[in-house]
C-alpha cells in the first residue's frame, strides 16, 4: 500500500531541530518513575508521560510542527485521516494557527476521539473502518477543498515532531544519571518508533516497537522487508490497528529497530492498572501497550515467541533502565471502568473499540 511518492528521510538533527522548534508551543511533559514497576520489571522503567501532552496526546507534536510550516507557507486549511489522536491533534494545531481543519476518522472510532476533534473545532467525516478507506476519503476532501493532507504516518514534520517525545526522554535519563539501555514505542502506523529510532541514532540505546496480537504490520514487515499489511485482529488498544505501517517510518525503522513485542490484550490491561493504580495516571490501552511490552522486554529479552519480526537476543538483565512514551490518554470512561475492575470485554463488541 503506497501512502506517499518517495518520501524523504529525515534524521536526528531533524529531530532535534523540531525539538528546538515545538520548545513553548507543546508541553515538555514529565519522566515519572514508579519502585513497584520497577521491581515487577526487574529495571528501572522511565515514563514519558504524554498522556499529559495537549490534546492528550503525543501527536500534538506532529501535528504542530506539520501544520504550523504549513501555515508559514500560506496555506489556509489542512485534511487529516487517523484512528482518533493525530487528528485530535491536527484539529488543535489548525485552531492555533487560525487554519480550518477536516479530519477523516473511522466510522467505529472511539467517541471521546470523535468529541474532542469536533471541540477543537475541526469538520469530522467517517469513512469506513480501514486505513486505505480513510485515506481515499482524506485525499478526495483534500483535492476538493485544495488543503493539503497531513498524514499520520508518512510526514517528515510528523515523524520528526513525534520522535521530540523519546529525544526529550532520552536527554533527561541521561541528565539524571540513568541513561537509557532500551527505548520502547507502542506502534500504529510507525512514525513513534521512527522518531525514536532518529532520536537515539548514535546511541547505544536499542529501539523496540510494541504491537498486539494480530495487529502486527512492523514485525510482519521487518521480516518481509517490506511494509506489509495486516487485517487488525480486534484489540483495546483502537489507537494500534491502522493496517499497515507508513513506507516512511518502514524505511526508517527497519535497519534501526531492535525488535518488536507483541502482546495480548491482557498484558495491555495489566499495563493500563499498573499505571492507574500504582503510579495515579491514566493512559489509553494504546499507550499502556509500551508498558506492557516494556515488562516483557525487560523481564524475557531473549525470549521471543517465535513469530517473525519479534525482539530475539539478549539475556536477562540486559537492560538496566528502560524509557517507555506513553503516548496517549484519550480514553472512554466506560472502558476504564472495565479495565480498571479486571474485566477484558471482547474489544469486538466494545463501543469505539473495533477490528
Amino acid at each position: 500500500m503506497s501512502r506517499s511518492h518517495a518520501p524523504a528521510l529525515p534524521d536526528r538533527a531533524r529531530v532535534e531541530e523540531a525539538a528546538w522548534w515545538l520548545s513553548g508551543r507543546v508541553v515538555r511533559t514529565p519522566v515519572l518513575n514508579c519502585p513497584a514497576i520497577d521491581r515487577l520489571a526487574g529495571a528501572r522503567i522511565l515514563l514519558k508521560a504524554e498522556n499529559l501532552q495537549t490534546g492528550g496526546s503525543y501527536k500534538m507534536r506532529g501535528a504542530m510542527l506539520a501544520v504550523g510550516r504549513l501555515a508559514a507557507a500560506g496555506h489556509t486549511g489542512v485534511v487529516a485521516q487517523s484512528t482518533g489522536n493525530h487528528a485530535v491533534a491536527v484539529a488543535l494545531a489548525a485552531g492555533r494557527h487560525g487554519l480550518t481543519a477536516t479530519v477523516v476518522l473511522p466510522v467505529d472510532a472511539a467517541p471521546v476521539k470523535v468529541a474532542r476533534a469536533r471541540a477543537a473545532g475541526a469538520r469530522v467525516v467517517l469513512a469506513g473502518t480501514t486505513v486505505d478507506e480513510r485515506l481515499a476519503a482524506a485525499r478526495q476532501l483534500a483535492a476538493a477543498d485544495g488543503h493539503p493532507l497531513v498524514d499520520a504516518y508518512d510526514h517528515p514534520d510528523v515523524v520528526a515532531g513525534q520522535g521530540s517525545a523519546s529525544l526529550e526522554l532520552i536527554e533527561e535519563a541521561e541528565r539524571a544519571g540513568t541513561p537509557l539501555d532500551a527505548l520502547v514505542l507502542p506502534v500504529g502506523g510507525g512514525g513513534g518508533v521512527a522518531g525514536a529510532c532518529l532520536a537515539a541514532a548514535g546511541t547505544p540505546i536499542e529501539v523496540y516497537g510494541v504491537e498486539p496480537v494480530g495487529c502486527d504490520s512492523l514485525a510482519r514487515s521487518l521480516a518481509a522487508g517490506r511494509p506489509t499489511p495486516v487485517v487488525p485482529a480486534p484489540t483495546i488498544a483502537d489507537g494500534l490497528r491502522p493496517g499497515c505501517v507508513g513506507e516512511l517510518p518502514f524505511a526508517v525503522a527497519r535497519d534501526a529497530v531492535r525488535g518488536v513485542v507483541r502482546v495480548d490484550d491482557d498484558a495491555i490491561a495489566e499495563a493500563f492498572r499498573l499505571l492507574l493504580l500504582e503510579l495515579k495516571v491514566l493512559v489509553e490501552p494504546s499507550g499502556a501497550a509500551g508498558l506492557a511490552g516494556a515488562l516483557r522486554l525487560a523481564a524475557r529479552p531473549g525470549d521471543p515467541d517465535g513469530a517473525p519480526g519479534d525482539a530475539v537476543g539478549g539475556r536477562p538483565g540486559r537492560y538496566r533502565t528502560v524509557g517507555v512514551v506513553l503516548t496517549g490518554g484519550n480514553v472512554e470512561a466506560e472502558l476504564v471502568a472495565r479495565l480498571a475492575g479486571g474485566t477484558v470485554t471482547d474489544p469486538a463488541r466494545m463501543e469505539g473499540v473495533a477490528a
